[in-house]
């Protein structure tokens, strides 16, 4: 089978980059033939075996100088963040708007023409799968969350997920939550609903034996025999790392052995330093954003990973965590009480840093306690959230919309 995705944001970076790369990658190993469409703001760019790409180029203000011949003048759009981009949808003129629709339309109508797929499998309710709404080819989409985020704050733009959604034939939701939304937002449709969970990728998140001092010291921090606390994410309002924040003033004298790493990058970085340095953090450290490996190593070296979103549709983060045996405290809303419980970790309350310094305090002492917690927490990962798993009932899905099943 022959399956172009679309995807608002490059396959790095970003939750649903990172769930596009990961359906294309294992959709190829099954045999299909796989096209992705995609944002790309730089000349060299990851490349994915069995996986063709049609990027779409544009220009990032910061480097001007590196804009490949030909790229739109302007930054790719985004929903709230991305690490490559600051850019919202509403920042766009209508100039911008109308060139980023004729450069994805165009790429579209190109891949259609020559790689003649047999299902358009498109990332978001929004923009770029409705530009494929009227391709001949049955529509796929996947509901994020963030999707539903811009539909709530841009009424100007609905139309375009509004069209999209008349034109699927099936609109996947990644958790009960994300389908609830889905459900409120587009009632008519809820007939096309088909809950399927996200998955990780097994061949980079898995337990593996490290020496910690060796990570840590790549990222310029020293290691004396602390225990690490990691927060892995895009540094926006929604992730929720302020709370987090406020919550290590209160442990990090409950807990002297303990360091804070925060993995990621976005535009309210400046703000949480600023934050951290007025609390008086001493032992909390800005990495930036690392790759997928060595997030896979940071995993494995943390003791802790944290999840604390004010609204997560989701969680892939979470999940990959506990591919690598490590226990996870996530707040109790959107897609994270779906796998998160006793078992793996801690449900906290949603902006609350006493409940959530409670529940780390807690889970670090657990897994501290526990040698063979680790090894559980990633058989469960690994059973119910590997992608290699999880692609088994995409397959069927395309194969039921395109008329082979």
């Amino acid at each position: 089978m022959r399956i172009l995705m679309i995807n608002h944001f490059p396959l790095e970076g970003s939750g649903s980059g990172t769930y596009t790369k990961n359906l294309a990658t294992q959709l190829a190993k099954l045999g299909h033939e796989v096209c992705v469409i995609l944002p790309e703001n730089e000349a060299d760019f990851p490349q994915y075996e069995g996986v063709r790409l049609h990027p779409v180029f544009f220009t990032d203000p910061a480097r001007p100088q590196d804009a490949v011949d030909g790229a739109l003048p302007f930054n790719f759009p985004c929903f709230t963040t991305h690490p490559r981009s600051v850019v919202a949808f509403s920042d766009l003129t209508d100039g911008q708007m109308d060139a980023y629709i004729r450069a994805f339309k165009d790429a579209i109508a190109d891949e259609v023409r020559t790689f003649e797929p047999d299902v358009v499998h498109g990332q978001h309710v929004w923009v770029l799968p409705a530009l494929a709404a009227d391709c001949g080819v049955p529509l796929v989409l996947t509901a994020h969350g963030t999707d539903l985020m811009g539909y709530d704050k841009w009424p100007e733009l609905r139309h375009f997920a509004d069209t999209a959604m008349e034109a699927c034939s099936k609109v996947i939701c990644i958790s009960a939550d994300n389908e609830e939304l889905v459900r409120e937002v587009f009632p008519a449709h809820a007939d096309k609903i088909v809950r399927m969970r996200n998955g990780y990728n097994p061949d980079i998140f898995y337990p593996q034996t490290l020496d910690r001092g060796e990570v840590l010291g790549r990222h310029g921090i020293e290691y004396a025999g602390q225990d690490v606390i990691l927060f892995a994410g895009k540094m926006t309002r929604f992730k929720g790392i302020d709370v987090l924040l406020d919550a290590a003033a209160r442990y990090e004298g409950e807990l002297p052995n303990a360091i804070t790493v925060l993995a990621g990058d976005g535009e309210e970085r400046e703000g949480l330093e600023a934050q951290a340095a007025r609390l008086g953090l001493k032992r909390v450290h800005f990495i930036g954003n690392v790759a997928q490996d060595e997030l896979a190593r940071l995993y494995n070296i943390a003791d802790v990973d944290l999840v604390p979103s004010r609204r997560e549709p989701f969680g892939l983060v979470a999940v990959e965590a506990m591919a690598c045996g490590t226990p996870v405290v996530a707040t109790n809303q959107g897609g994270l009480p779906d796998f998160v419980n006793h078992e793996v970790g801690e449900l906290v309350e949603p902006e609350n840093d006493v409940d959530l310094a409670r529940g780390i305090v807690e889970t670090l002492g657990r897994a501290l306690g526990d040698a063979g917690w680790r090894k559980g927490i990633a058989a469960y990962a690994s059973g119910s959230y590997s992608q290699a798993v999880i692609i088994k009932e995409l397959d069927s899905l395309y194969r039921s919309v395109v008329g082979l099943a």
